[in-house]
């Protein structure tokens, strides 16, 4: 029986049996509760166990699921190579009862699938059990029929435990007996474990173990069981060592091929090869699944495990990159049975090829120093030494440790530690954003230097399937969400970012924007629903209205550019712009105004072109080439050797990596709204295009109908009408003005009479200034008047004064209303000593006002 076969044979039988086959959960655990990895396959089903949800209908389970176990509890990954059975990357056949059938029945259903159909020899098949557990033992012996002398009670090893936290209860192993030729006879207990093999274990799962150690009973009793796969085949396929089975056999085979070295002709070689072919196909399952190298938590185990594959390889003499290779193989070997992996073998590929270039590039000097340290007699590798291998050479300290164990020698671990304290307070303090949930510019940066930059999709489509590479949560609840590929286009050359959808099987997020966080790197700024995380497969999708008008605005504003040179003239030069859906705004140097005669020819001219629909065609050329075309290039930006260049038509060619339409046909009517100055020499101008401009039109349209109801006219007969109300206004204004001209000669009459040795001081309120100036020179013209001042207020709070005076009189009025002007809280007067005006701010002071006047004239 072979791996495929014996994938479906185990989840037929269970299938038969009334459980529900689960896929594979991804080697990410999502239940906070989880271990680090994946590492069984009750692991999906947590919130089941622990009671945070009902159990499924039906309460019975089966999968085949891919397991990790090179870190915390499980982690072996000194055994593997050496040992017949250790892997870092397993699968692992499993059934599961969700508070249904409990010891009896999950017995019965591994002796029968045991005997049944693996056909295991049942007299070869032994049994464990806790040591205090007699209704196993019982179930065994007087239902199953296990002889007793081959039913063993052992302590911990048949306690199982998730993790140091988390479910766990007795358990009961079955093993298999490989024969005298393989080791001393004793059974699990006492004999040989290379004769004895371990193929399956049946969790009787009760407990929960609580952070303090102690043993809570769990919601439910679960049956929890797992067979790995790669130890059943060996006794399926009869070999001596999981590395014999038909896949793995395959990739140490690949392993082979990779460094040149054939399997079987040195023990040592053998083992670096079984190492490479183990390694090989764990990084493989792990950057599928989302574990990008990195120095954090999952991150840093697998570029452990990348780095140590490469020393392997380095180790037999192998100078070029092996990792892809291995990852071609797992590919190939293992994609039927998970096709996901197939599909996205070139992205494996290329994470993991960059992860073995950046360390192959240390290697050799950091193993150099490495040697030299032990060389010269050193019975122990210090902390710096240790250190500086992890921060300059990128050695693990696992790695350093292997290497310094191999030679005999130890790591100075406490003198690291505190090295490594150091550099993270450094890093730190030097991180330029504080608070919390912001990321500082080296998390960009290991994004770059693991994935590369970003793919841009959005020149070809408007929906893109992409990896989710980082999500970075922000300050403001917001996240960073980083893909390998994408179609949104990040704000630049004046064009807004896009906005739109990231959706994966278990969220969506909105996205808000869209920038660059460092030169490539496209960072979507979003709000999420449901989970977006590390490792998901996703739909990206821009708002494809909004991009639309977006690309009407950019070629719209190339069209501009070539008008406005046509119809100013060369010295025309674009000094900014920004391209929205809404509009487009464009800064350009200009020594003046542009005339209404001069917009007119240039809206003409981009109408023209529009008209005409010529194709819009963008490629990329060297810069050179593009400057000899006379490629316009945009202010502010900086170009590499390889520019982008779009010929909007005939006319226009610039460079550009921004969106624009297929043919400026697309563009439709362009409109400019607005032309302002905005500093010496520098013109804007704003403008619509497409729906903009006819919306624009829609408005106008509006407004001159709702004039031309008002008016009780046509809209082409406004002009006259308001001609003709203009004309009647100013025969009003013409026979207001004669009236208040008769009123002030009566007001002014009045005023004369109450003069005193002619000179006239009143309170004259309700007046706007202007006429109170009339009115003061009225009073002044009339007989046996010398000098007039008026004072009031237009509207109960402002001060108008006024004054006037004869030139016999010799009264410098300007002086006597300045001073009473400060009184008011104002000022003003002026220099003509006959006529002045001045204002002020505090209406209450008016009449103090007018006895400072008085007593300035002589008069009380």
């Amino acid at each position: 029986m072979r791996a495929q076969e014996l994938r479906t044979a185990w989840l037929n039988f269970f299938a038969e049996r009334g459980h529900k086959i689960y896929p594979s959960s991804g080697l990410i655990p999502h239940h906070p509760r989880a271990p680090l990895f994946t590492n069984a396959g009750m692991n999906q089903f947590l919130p089941y166990i622990v009671g945070e949800e009902p159990p499924p209908d039906p309460p019975r389970a089966t999968s085949v699921q891919k397991t990790v176990r090179v870190k915390g509890k499980h982690d072996d990954i000194e055994e593997i190579g050496r040992s017949p059975w250790h892997l870092s990357f397993f699968e692992m056949l499993g059934n599961f009862s969700l508070g249904d059938y409990f010891k009896e029945q999950a017995i019965k259903y591994a002796w029968e699938l045991s005997t049944e159909v693996f056909r295991y020899d049942p007299e070869r098949i032994w049994v464990t059990v806790y040591e205090t557990d007699d209704e196993a033992e019982a179930i065994w012996r007087d239902v199953v029929g296990v002889p007793a002398d081959r039913i063993q009670r052992m302590g911990a090893d048949n306690f199982w435990e998730m993790g140091d936290t988390g479910p766990c209860g007795p358990c009961s192993e079955l093993y298999y007996d490989k024969g005298d030729s393989f080791g001393d006879p004793g059974g699990p207990l006492h004999g040989s474990d290379k004769r004895y093999l371990e193929y399956w274990n049946l969790v009787f799962m009760q407990y929960d173990r609580q952070p303090d150690g102690t043993l809570a009973d769990l919601p439910m009793k679960v049956i929890d069981t797992g067979a790995g796969l790669e130890r059943n085949l060996v006794l399926l396929e009869d070999v001596n060592n999981v590395f014999e089975t038909d896949e793995l056999a395959r990739l140490v085979d690949a392993a082979s091929r990779a460094t040149g070295r054939r399997y079987g002709d040195d023990a040592e070689t053998d083992i670096q090869l079984r190492i490479l072919a183990d390694h090989g196909r764990t990084i493989s399952f792990m950057v599928n699944d989302g574990i990008y190298p990195s120095n954090e938590d999952r991150g840093y185990v697998v570029r452990r495990i990348v780095r140590r594959a490469v020393r392997k390889a380095y180790q037999l003499g192998v100078e070029k990159a092996v990792t892809p290779q291995l990852v071609a193989a797992t590919a190939e070997v293992m994609g039927e049975a998970y096709p996901d992996l197939l599909r996205n073998v070139d992205f494996v590929t290329e994470v993991v090829a960059r992860e073995e270039e950046r360390f192959r590039q240390t290697l050799k000097s950091g193993s150099t120093l490495l040697e030299q340290e032990i060389a010269g007699g050193a019975s122990t590798i210090s902390g710096d030494v240790a250190f500086k291998l992890h921060d300059t050479f990128g050695f693990p300290i696992e790695l350093t440790r292997e290497i310094a164990a191999e030679r005999n020698v130890d790591v100075d671990m406490e003198g690291f530690d505190e090295a490594m304290t150091v550099q993270r307070l450094r890093a730190r303090d030097a991180r330029k954003t504080g608070a919390d949930g912001e990321v500082d510019i080296d998390a960009y940066r290991q994004v770059v230097d693991q994935f590369g930059t970003t793919e841009f999709t959005g020149y070809q489509e408007y929906e893109s399937k992409a990896r989710v590479l980082a999500v970075m949560p922000t300050a403001d609840g917001k996240v960073e969400i980083f893909l390998d590929r994408t179609p949104f286009y990040a704000e630049g050359g004046g064009q807004v970012g896009d906005t739109g959808t990231i959706t994966g099987e278990r969220g969506t997020a909105r996205v808000l924007d869209t920038t660059y966080a460092l030169p490539g790197l496209n960072r979507h700024v979003a709000e999420v629903e449901g989970e977006i995380e590390v490792g998901d497969e996703v739909v990206a999708h821009i708002d494809d209205e909004r991009r639309e008008a977006i690309r009407r605005n950019h070629t719209g504003t190339h069209l501009l550019h070539w008008a406005l040179r046509e119809v100013l003239g060369a010295h025309v030069k674009q000094q900014g712009s920004l391209v929205s859906p809404e509009y487009l705004r464009f800064d350009f140097s200009h020594f003046g105004p542009v005339t209404p005669e001069e917009m007119e020819k240039v809206e003409d001219l981009v109408n023209a072109r529009v008209l005409a629909n010529e194709p819009v065609r963008a490629y990329e050329t060297s810069k050179a080439h593009a400057e000899q075309l006379g490629a316009i290039a945009f202010f502010g930006d900086k170009y590499g050797e390889y520019v982008r260049v779009v010929e909007a038509g005939t006319r226009s060619l610039e460079l550009c990596g921004g969106t624009h339409v297929g043919a400026l046909g697309m563009i439709g009517p362009i409109k400019v709204t607005t032309e302002q100055s905005i500093g010496a020499n520098m013109r804007r101008i704003f403008a619509l295009t497409g729906a903009g401009t006819l919306e624009r039109v829609r408005e106008e349209e509006k407004v001159l109908s709702r004039a031309a109801d008002m008016l009780k006219a046509q809209p082409d007969e406004l002009p006259d009408a308001i001609e003709r109300i203009l004309e009647r206004q100013r025969a009003l204004a013409d026979e207001n003005k004669a009236l208040r001209a008769q009123s002030a000669k009566g007001d002014a009459s009045r005023l004369a009479g109450d003069a005193v040795d002619g000179k006239v001081v009143a309170r004259v309120d309700g007046v706007q200034p202007n006429d109170l100036r009339d009115l003061a020179v009225a009073v002044r013209d009339q007989a046996n008047v010398d000098a007039v001042v008026l004072i009031g207020s237009p509207d109960g709070a402002r001060v108008a004064l006024v004054g006037a005076s004869t030139k016999e009189s010799g009264i410098a009025v300007n002086e006597v209303l300045g001073a009473a002007a400060k009184v008011t809280g104002g000022g003003g007067g002026g220099n003509n000593p006959t006529m002045a005006v001045a204002g002020g701010k505090d209406a209450a002071k008016i009449d103090d006002a007018l006895a400072s006047v008085r007593a300035s004239l002589g008069i009380s």
